[in-house]
């Protein structure tokens, strides 16, 4: 099988990684790609943006599978493009990708199906949200609708906190993102990642993870795109897990059938686990990132056929292993990340992969035959053990390997897992 990956993050190098394993591929192509994603595909200069270039491209190269990794093109469109040019693809049309690109969207349809949430409305203009936060008081979440790379999200503890935030979204601080903004109630309890391939029709749980949004040490900071995670989640319990099947994907995967745009691809939905059970926080319409990273690692089984199985509505009857072993993941970032960073700083020295551990480029490039970091969110190191503090020991011993003076991490990624394991 020939396969066309869309992206160039740390998300795209693990699925890159994961299925340049697979017996079933033949060539496998990136664009944009990265460094990293070029020692598993063959970097293709292409403009992703064009969805007819990248269907020429498909048709002239024969390509029979396209994976897409960020959630930006997916919501332009991309899938609906390939799916006309009859090329199989990975991923949702943009008008099931609203699940990711409006937050009131999904929110609407939770109302509607009975989907576990916190309670919330939707608003245009300043004024009525501000109103609506005084009405309801601290704590409580301000989000902007659209996509704005996982930084649209202010958890305000304070009613001041709330409605700069308000004012932050309308200022056009996420651009068209914060157009509209939603406000829900803030959830009590343990966040969790949870992931599931869905076909339309047919649903298969994949594995659970836990991210660390915050940019410092003891989740202090403003909220990132993600600091680093571990899989699997000791909050997600069997129990856990099928109740989220039942009361949240499965509704879930019904509603957007019924509405008229069946969903097939990866359901990535971020719960809050509360004294009632799961809760939806939101969905998001692709891999995490880093939470793929820490899934990729602990999959037993060829990803290759059970994301084309997920394409082409053949995901019935399917099932998938994983390794018993914990995965852990600590995110490298530019020093300033969430904010301003220096671009092109220089990395020097990577440590060499082994069965256990791999460090996933994200935000690199090689300029003038050196590797650089270009992005915020640069380096993901990855690690297993036989439990999170195992993976955890083994991924920051693997740091110390890395010779890059602009970057800086979180040091406690995992710390409620450990807590638990020590107790």
């Amino acid at each position: 099988m020939k396969v066309l990956l869309i992206g160039s993050g740390g998300r795209e190098h693990a699925l890159a990684w994961k299925i340049a394993q697979s017996p079933e591929l033949t060539a496998l192509y990136a664009a944009p790609g990265n460094p990293g994603i070029a020692e598993e595909a063959t970097i293709v200069a292409l403009d992703t943006e064009n969805h007819e270039a990248v269907a020429a491209f498909c048709r002239r190269e024969a390509i029979d599978f396209v994976v897409v990794g960020p959630e930006a093109p997916l919501v332009a469109g991309l899938a609906d493009v390939l799916r006309a040019a009859k090329i199989p693809v990975f991923g949702p049309s943009a008008a099931a990708a609203q699940l990711e690109g409006s937050k009131g969207f999904t929110k609407d349809l939770c109302a509607k199906y009975g989907i576990p949430t916190g309670a919330y409305d939707r608003f245009t203009e300043a004024a009525p949200a501000k109103a609506y936060i005084r009405e309801h008081g601290a704590p409580i979440v301000i989000k902007a609708d659209g996509l704005a790379a996982g930084k649209g999200v202010t958890v305000a503890m304070t009613l001041d906190e709330a409605l700069a935030a308000v004012d932050e979204c309308f200022a056009g601080a996420f651009g068209s993102a914060g157009a509209e903004v939603v406000v829900e109630a803030y959830l009590d309890g343990e966040e969790a990642s949870f992931f599931c391939l869905c076909d339309g029709e047919s649903a298969l749980p994949l594995a659970s993870a836990q991210d660390h949004k915050r940019v410092g040490d003891g989740d202090t900071g403003p909220n990132t795109g993600g600091m680093g995670a571990y899989s699997p989640a000791p909050v997600m319990s069997a129990e856990m897990v099928e109740r989220t099947m039942k009361e949240i994907i499965q509704p879930t995967m019904r509603g957007m059938a019924e509405s008229g745009y069946p969903f097939t691809g990866v359901f990535f939905a971020g719960l809050m686990i509360t004294a009632k059970g799961p809760e939806l926080i939101e969905y998001n319409v692709r891999f995490g990132d880093p939470e793929c990273q820490v899934l990729m690692m602990r999959m037993k089984s060829d990803l290759l056929p059970l994301l084309y199985a997920a394409a082409t509505g053949t995901l019935g009857g399917m099932n998938i292993e994983w390794r018993d072993e914990a995965a852990l993941t600590v995110v490298m970032a530019s020093k300033g990340y969430p904010g301003t960073y220096e671009k092109n700083t220089p990395i020097t020295a990577l440590p060499d992969p082994s069965a256990t551990t791999k460090v996933f480029h994200a935000g690199t490039a090689i300029k003038d035959g050196q590797l650089v970091a270009c992005g915020g969110r640069v380096l993901n190191v990855t690690a297993m053990g036989e439990s999170v503090s195992d993976a955890k020991d083994a991924a920051y011993a693997v740091l110390s390997g890395i010779s890059w003076e602009n970057g800086f991490y979180r040091h406690d990624i995992g710390w409620r897992a450990v807590e638990r394991e020590r107790a």
